[in-house]
């Protein structure tokens, strides 16, 4: 009898930690680039391991238990799966001759999906660099337009020409005193969007709630393979921790 109720119990919490399994998922849909030299699909993904890439902070998400994958066109079927969905970058026509655009299709699924309590997360670039017409369709909703500029410009190795010092009381920034951002688009915000990093009254990084879920807007890509540990970062600045902080925030605040 015991032995029944022990195996009961780590069965139990087995089938409880398959069912509690957040799903993390990124696109590349709106961002679809193709490496010129391999042929195959690469730039801020997952599978991506050279500095272009997202490896290391997927190991960080499948290291805390997650699930983590790629998706193609944001439709229900494949959204309802997901705890988190991410969106990094979306293709101009010097990165893709045939960009998928952001459309109505896209916003209302993306925007049924957050209302039931998904978790959006928007990682664009800076001006000529990320498609934004077809972003701030969808952003607009969530009271946040990312803007055509580039700011935080870094001369070559002068690496605090792209930190941030200054942080509010916020999860994403515990522990943190230096991250490096560099050439980003800036926010404007307007609704219930409220900023969380902000440098000389110009907004960074945004949050959102809509309906039973949240969004989260950056104006770059900040923490993929280059720029995640010290490959080239001085030792001082927090990317990695950053990073392992905005995973953390994300799968608390997912369902």
């Amino acid at each position: 009898m015991k032995y029944f109720f022990s195996i009961t119990i780590v069965m139990f919490f087995w089938v409880h930690s398959i069912h509690a399994q957040k799903n993390v998922g990124l696109d590349n849909w709106f961002n679809r680039e193709t490496n010129s030299k391999t042929g195959q699909l690469y730039h801020y993904l997952w599978t991506d391991t050279a500095w272009s890439g997202f490896s290391r902070w997927g190991k960080i998400f499948t290291d805390k238990g997650a699930k983590i994958s790629q998706i193609e066109k944001p439709v229900s079927s494949s959204l309802k799966k997901l705890s988190v969905y991410i969106i990094v970058d979306p293709d101009t026509i010097p990165e893709n001759p045939n960009p998928n655009y952001i459309g109505n299709d896209d916003i209302e699924a993306i925007t049924k999906w957050v209302n039931s309590g998904g978790v959006l997360v928007l990682m664009t670039n800076d001006a000529k660099n990320c498609e934004f017409t077809h972003v701030n369709m969808l952003t607009s909703v969530f009271g946040i337009q990312f803007n055509y500029v580039s700011l935080h410009k870094v001369p070559k190795g002068e690496w605090d020409k792209g930190a941030f010092t200054s942080f509010i009381d916020h999860p994403m920034f515990k522990g943190i005193s230096k991250i490096y951002l560099k050439e980003i688009s800036s926010l404007t915000l307007t609704g219930c969007a409220k900023p969380i990093l902000t440098e000389n009254g110009i907004a960074f990084m945004a949050e959102s709630c809509y309906g039973k879920g949240r969004v989260i807007a950056i104006g770059d890509p900040w923490i993929y393979n280059e720029y995640i540990d010290h490959d080239r970062l001085p030792a001082d600045f927090q990317n990695h921790q950053a990073a392992e902080n905005f995973a953390d925030y994300l799968l608390k605040i997912s369902r």
